[in-house]
């Protein structure tokens, strides 16, 4: 069992290592499930039966010649918000721990184990879902192990998945996404992270925090990995890379909008500003037209979301509302908690506002891009020091709105969002390039994705 060859490979490198020979599903379960258990409050639960059972059935159809396809066998990881079968949800909250098993699978879930992938287990997150750092009070904090010093925050809300990924423990991990969940702890760790439109994947068996924000996608080491699980999560046949990898002058004439204003702002690092300046060197050097001027409508929904509040809480508040006024409310995470509570303070028609103004200012950001796509930093800053943010409960929220704040504007207008790592200079921790394109234009994203990522060195 090669485990080192295990953890270098990406999903689509491992199914090839499969139709070789050289490596078996089982021997790639065998990996990750030794890898999960060496990786402290990564995973929730570990579905260690099923997870031999199903690369067993794998390995099978892979020695008659008959895989599900080019991800049959592979190991993947679930945001434990989506049931599987025989496992608790926790949703990160101890009081759900306890809750009964799953009676089946959430539909993706299910659609993945029909093309054959490996459900290793349920990671970790932010409790409920509602924080950006992925600091979890009640199953330990994940740590990236390969950050030099002193621990830092994961990133949030998916933490688990995107370390699970970060640390090779799988090549594939599902998160949700509802101000960044998925782009932030992606940017954090140097990996790549897909936010769908929020209409794109079924959320049968998931459970939510903003009926109008959430969004579902991978975590994986490439682009190409999440663009040959994107027909799986569909129900649809598989999708060959290798059709739409990028050649010379992939970019050649591709307009970006990188407005400078964003990037000029003083809540950028210099690292954070000088790994993207360098990315849209190499993008300009590769073919595309990068233009920096300011778009009005990027520029109105911070304003909006800063001075109107965040319609993400209010729909969280709205779920979580009958919880708060039980005994109950006690064992939430005092951070959780008071964010929960903090959107009491809107009037009751803010959210038919804030609904309103993101209508309008969807349609005036698709028609100021023109057919362009938006390019920002996912991150503002490289991953906090973990005791720095957990040292009081104001440095707790200014930290995670500082986050946020450049994700947030992505899941407000429903973009479709890519975060690629970004080569840095060696002095910076990992950061994440935000490659964003209107809703509903996923595939296409996707597509621009692989060009880009070849461009700037993240593949």
């Amino acid at each position: 069992m090669n485990d080192s060859l295990y953890g270098a490979s990406s999903a689509l490198a491992l199914g090839r290592l499969f139709a070789q020979g050289r490596m078996t599903p089982t021997e790639a379960a065998q990996c990750a499930l030794a890898r999960a258990a060496n990786a402290p409050s990564v995973f929730i639960t570990l579905t260690a039966q099923r997870a031999v059972a199903e690369a067993a059935a794998a390995t099978e159809r892979w020695r008659a010649g008959s895989p599900r396809g080019p991800l049959d066998g592979v190991p993947i990881a679930w945001k434990d918000l989506f049931d599987a079968q025989g496992t608790p949800t926790t949703a990160g909250s101890a009081l759900w721990r306890n809750a009964p098993p799953a009676f089946a699978d959430a539909q993706l879930v299910a659609r993945a184990a029909r093309a054959g992938l490996v459900c290793i287990g349920k990671t970790n997150l932010s409790e409920f879902a509602f924080s950006g750092l992925g600091i979890n009070a009640h199953y330990g904090t994940p740590v990236n192990t390969l950050h030099p010093g002193a621990a830092r925050v994961p990133g949030g809300s998916s933490s688990g998945s995107a370390l699970a990924v970060a640390l090779g423990i799988v090549p594939l991990a599902m998160g949700t996404d509802t101000a960044g969940s998925i782009r932030v702890p992606a940017a954090l760790n140097g990996v790549v992270g897909f936010k769908s439109s929020s209409a794109r994947y079924a959320f049968g068996g998931v459970t939510g925090l903003s009926e109008t924000l959430d969004c579902l996608g991978p975590i994986a080491r490439d682009v190409a990995d999440c663009l040959a699980l994107d027909p799986v999560l569909r129900g649809m046949s598989p999708v060959d890379v290798l059709a739409v990898a990028p050649g010379d002058g992939a970019l050649e004439g591709i307009r970006i909008r990188a407005p400078r204003d964003v990037l000029d702002d003083a809540r950028v690092t210099p690292g954070v500003r000088r790994n993207t300046e360098r990315a849209l060197d190499a993008l300009q050097r590769a073919g595309a037209i990068v233009d920096a001027r300011p778009l009005q409508a990027v520029s109105s929904t911070f304003e909006l979301i800063a001075t109107r509040g965040w319609l993400g809480a209010l729909e969280a508040l709205e779920r979580y509302r009958n919880l708060l006024q039980t005994s109950d409310a006690a064992r939430i995470d005092a951070r959780v908690r008071t964010r929960l509570q903090a959107a009491n303070g809107f009037p009751p028609e803010r959210h038919a506002e804030l609904m309103a103004q993101r209508w309008q200012l969807m349609a005036a950001l698709k028609d100021e891009l023109a057919g362009a796509a938006l390019v920002m930093p996912s991150v503002a800053h490289e991953a906090p020091l973990l005791a720095q943010v957990e040292s009081s409960p104001e440095a707790f929220a200014d930290t995670n709105l500082a986050t946020l704040r450049l994700t947030m504007l992505g899941s407000f207008l429903d973009l479709t969002a890519l975060s690629l790592p970004i080569s840095s200079d060696g002095d910076t921790l990992p950061t994440g390039l935000q490659l964003a394109l209107p809703c509903g234009q996923d595939q296409a994203l996707l597509t621009l994705g692989l060009r880009v990522a070849a461009a700037i060195g993240s593949n």
